[in-house]
């Protein structure tokens, strides 16, 4: 009997050492991969910003020149906004800003959306989403072009009824079995170019205050 406690105790020794050794193994496993993650989605994110508004456009370091905006439930962004600005010798003549299209088929899409300080789309980009592949994929610049048609658009080209897909009598395209998704997207840029010319002043004043 002492024999066989013996064992029951040097394998409940072993059992309780490898749950350690596994679980130790994965918190490490975890932490490396979310910090892979959040690396690569920082990387992507710093690309998209250069390709709305690449470096001959600007002068400053777009990367580090940020500013708060107003609170909006038109961007589904929670608090205040924080934007990238870009600057020509210290003034200001766009910024991106974070927006979120809520509705969309498999979840929110989160874009990045360039706007200059007339109210113009300089480009959007999708930074983030979990859309069908082969369907809603296609608002990625590496599966269609399709995001490209927001340049040079405002909230007076198209008017805006017309601010939808052509499926829903709107100028813009969709794909063909995913209305959903280009829908979310039309609509979360035109909700953001609403909020600049609702905050128009405002938006100016801080962007110029830290020039």
């Amino acid at each position: 009997m002492a024999a066989l406690g013996q064992s029951i105790r040097r394998s409940a020794i072993g059992l309780g050492l490898f749950a350690i050794i596994t679980g130790g193994s994965i918190a490490v496993t975890q932490a490396l991969t979310e910090e892979r993650i959040q690396e690569a989605a920082a990387r992507a994110e710093a690309s998209a910003l250069f390709e709305i508004i690449p470096e001959s456009q600007h002068d400053n370091d777009l990367l580090n020149d940020r500013v708060q905006l107003p609170a909006s439930e038109r961007l589904a962004t929670p608090g205040p906004v924080t934007v990238w600005v870009a600057r020509e010798g210290g003034e200001p003549t766009g910024f991106i800003m974070p927006v979120v299209a809520p509705d969309g088929y498999s979840g929110a899409i989160r874009l990045l959306v360039g706007i200059d300080l007339q109210g113009v789309v300089l480009g959007v980009r999708v930074v983030n989403h979990r859309e069908t592949p082969g369907l809603g994929d296609r608002i990625e610049t590496k599966k269609s072009d399709w995001i490209y048609s927001f340049e040079g658009r405002s909230l007076d080209n198209p008017e805006p009824r017309n601010w939808n897909v052509k499926k829903n009598g709107g100028v813009f395209d969709q794909f063909t079995g995913a209305t959903i998704t280009p829908r979310a997207v039309v609509k979360a840029v035109q909700k953001s170019l609403i909020y600049f010319r609702q905050n128009r002043q405002e938006i100016l004043n801080r962007l110029e205050e830290t020039s």
